[in-house]
This record gives C-alpha cells, structure tokens and sequence, in this order.
C-alpha cells in the first residue's frame, strides 16, 4: 500500500504543466472581452470557459521567455509585496496571482506559479516554499511555518521582507568596499601584462641599436618581458588555474573553507568590516527566529548558514549542542572565542531581563552602523594607498625603460 501511495504521488507530481494562455471570446450579450488564463492545455481553457457563458474565438499560448536567474533581491521584494497585500487583507491566492503578473522575472514567475499550484492542491504555505530550497532556505521556511501556525502569517512575511532587505543592504556595503581594490588591482595586472608582452619588446630592439650598457633596471625588466613573452600561456594557466583550484576546494573541502574564512577575518581593514557584517547578520538572524516564537535550539540550526562564514557555521553548531545541553547562550558564545565581548555582555543581558531578541536586534543594528561608517572610511583610506601602489609598479616599469634615453641624452 506505501508503495502504491508513493507511486501515485510521483503520478502527481509528474502531471501536465501549466502554461499560460491568452484568449479572446464574446460573452453573453456579444460583447468581445479577452484574458488570460493558466491550464494545462487550451482544450481546458475553452472548456472553462464555455462553462462560464463565453463563446471562445481565440486561444493563443503565451510564450515567455527563460528568464534571468532569480535573485535574493528578487525574493525579498517578492515577500516584501506578499507581507503588504496580506496585511491590506487581499487573500493568498489572488496575492501570489498579483505577483506573478507584476513579476518582471519569468522565471521568478513560474517558481511562484508553482508554489500557488502547490497550496491551491492542500499544502501549507511553508510546504510549498520548501520545495524550492535554493529560494526559500530552512529559515524562511520556519518563519513562515510559525506565522501559519499563530496565525500572524502577514506579520511574520513582513518580519522576513524586513529581515532580507537588511541583509542585502549589508551584503550590498561588503561588495562595494571589496569591488574597488579588487577592481584596481586587476586593472594594474593588465596593464603590467600589456607593458610586459608588447611595449618592452618594443624598447628592447630600439635599445639593440644604442650598443652601449643598459641599466640594471631596465635590464631586470627586460628578462621579465623575455619570460612573459616566451612563457604567457604558463603564467595566465597558474593564475587561472590558481583561482579555479581555490574555488574548486571552497565548495568540495570545509578544510578549505574554514582556512579562507579565517584569512578573510584576518585581513588588514576588510577583515574587520567582514567581521562586523558576519557578526551584524549573526545577530539579525537569531533575533528574527527568536522573536518569531521559534525555540532558541532550533533556530541556531539556521542562523549558522546565514552569517555566510564558516568560522561562524561551525562556531554555531558547537553552541547549538551546548545549548540542547542545557547550557546558556552566554556561556555557549564565550566558548566559542569569535564573538566580541560587546556581543557577548548584550547576549547575557537579554537572557537575564527576558529581552532576547531585542538586545540581540540592537547587536545588529551596532555592528550595521559600524559596517556603513567603516565603508565610507575605506574609499577614503585606499585613495592614497591605490595612487602609491599604482605609482609603484606603473611608474617604475616606465622609468626603468626610460633610463637608458636619459642616460643617452646625458652622453650627449
């Protein structure tokens, strides 16, 4: 009988899809009226509509394009609109059909298409967004169940739409006080590339004809340009390859991650901003499940994987086991050795007074702030230290192979 029930649900699961048709017809007085319709074939939308009093002249499936990938940001503004329409009383259902023809994402379209099929068939809201955990993690799934089962699910989506707009918001910072190093210091590796494989040669058989002693510079340079020229396919391979290898074993090795993470952390001014915003999203994501009723032990089983570091992930686990253990989350969190002591203190002061979840939201809100002031203090910082390195590498390639003509022009 198990068997037999399993196979009809995947009978079920594999049934016909939806698609989205356009249709043109004249109702009972004559009048054209059009629309649009979901079915899993335009038989069934002429049947519908005939039982609906419409004479159908037109059925036309619509196409839609693949689509961009769906994004976090897509999501939360997803939930955003969901938590505004719940709470402005429009029902479930209409709302997800809102959302699905304001969606500018097709393939954001038929995910949500896919979940309103799932609950207007019986499943519960959380079950039917924990069939896409790509989109929607065990944290959103929990949260949204604990909403259904207090009955405040508008209030929880709003909690959720709040809780992702600030945690892009502090991704968003993070990526901008990376981009500009980054962006410079690959900028700079192709210009060196550039000097390196065509305009150093270039030097090289002018200087040929000057029959005198090059500098010692210009002669290291030189030898460098010889060897990019001669071996360019090896070094852009060990770089390419380099980059590949590290990414390769970030996703297979937690040996790999937990060592990149920890060198992150330990980096000179961006370490400690991404430590900020690890701890800043630590906090926001316990504060968020905790005052959504969730219990304290469930809800480090997601908040680990949302602080987006694996220091953290692990650090978590080994304080989600003190905790079950009976141990309090101060005690747990100061033997973990990665929170700051600041953390720590609002943690035990929450726990003493009742207030949990508060104390940890202004944790967040601190370590925010600190992340915005740390930020804007970086441009201001790497300004001086990009047009140094710059001047460094750049203008010393220059001036090397400048001497000789300088030094030609002083022998005359």
């Amino acid at each position: 009988m198990a068997t037999a029930s399993r196979t009809a649900k995947r009978r079920v699961s594999v049934g016909p899809k939806e698609e989205l048709y356009n249709w043109e017809g004249k109702d009972k007085t004559g009048k054209i009226i059009r629309g649009e319709m979901r079915a899993t074939g335009d038989a069934i939308v002429q049947a519908t509509l005939r039982r609906q009093g419409v004479l159908v002249t037109k059925v036309k499936k619509q196409k839609m394009s693949r689509g961009h990938k769906i994004t976090e940001k897509d999501i939360a503004l997803f939930t955003r609109q969901l938590a505004t329409m719940m709470k402005s009383g429009v029902p479930l259902l209409q709302a997800f059909e809102i959302g699905i023809k304001g969606s500018g994402n097709p393939s954001l379209a038929r995910m949500l298409n896919e979940v309103r099929t799932d609950v207007e068939t019986g499943s519960s809201l959380s079950q039917a967004f924990s069939r896409h955990p790509v989109h929607f993690d065990k944290l959103f799934c929990n949260l949204v169940a604990a909403g259904e089962q207090a009955g405040i699910l508008d209030n929880l989506l709003d909690r959720i739409a709040t809780y992702k707009e600030k945690i892009l918001a502090i991704k968003s910072k993070i990526k901008s006080a990376l981009f500009y190093p980054l962006a410079v210091i690959v900028v700079a590796a192709l210009v060196v590339a550039v000097i390196m494989l065509f305009v150093v040669p270039e030097f090289k058989n002018v200087f040929a004809s000057f029959g005198a002693e090059l500098p010692g510079p210009t002669l290291i340079v030189i030898a460098m340009s010889d060897f990019f020229v001669d071996f360019w396919y090896l070094v852009f391979g060990i770089i390419a390859g380099t980059i590949m290898s590290i990414a390769f074993l970030y996703r297979r090795s937690s040996a790999m991650q937990i060592a990149v993470d920890r060198l992150v952390l330990k980096l000179p001014v961006v370490g400690d901003i991404i430590l900020k915003a690890t701890v800043a999203r630590w906090s926001r994501t316990l504060s968020t499940m905790f005052a959504a009723g969730v219990p304290l032990v469930e809800a480090l089983e997601s908040v680990g994987g949302a602080a987006g570091n694996y220091v953290y992930l692990t650090a978590t686990k080994a304080i989600q086991n003190e905790v079950s253990t009976g141990t309090s989350l101060t005690v747990a969190m100061q033997n973990s050795n990665v929170f700051p002591t600041m953390v720590v203190q609002m943690v035990s002061i929450g726990e003493e007074s009742g207030q949990l979840d508060s104390m940890l939201s202004k944790v967040a809100d601190f370590f925010e702030q600190e992340v915005d002031d740390a930020v804007a203090g970086l441009s201001t910082l790497l300004e001086p230290i990009i047009m140094v390195f710059l001047g460094v590498v750049i203008g010393g390639l220059v001036v090397a192979m400048y001497l000789p003509i300088f030094k030609l022009g002083a022998v005359v």
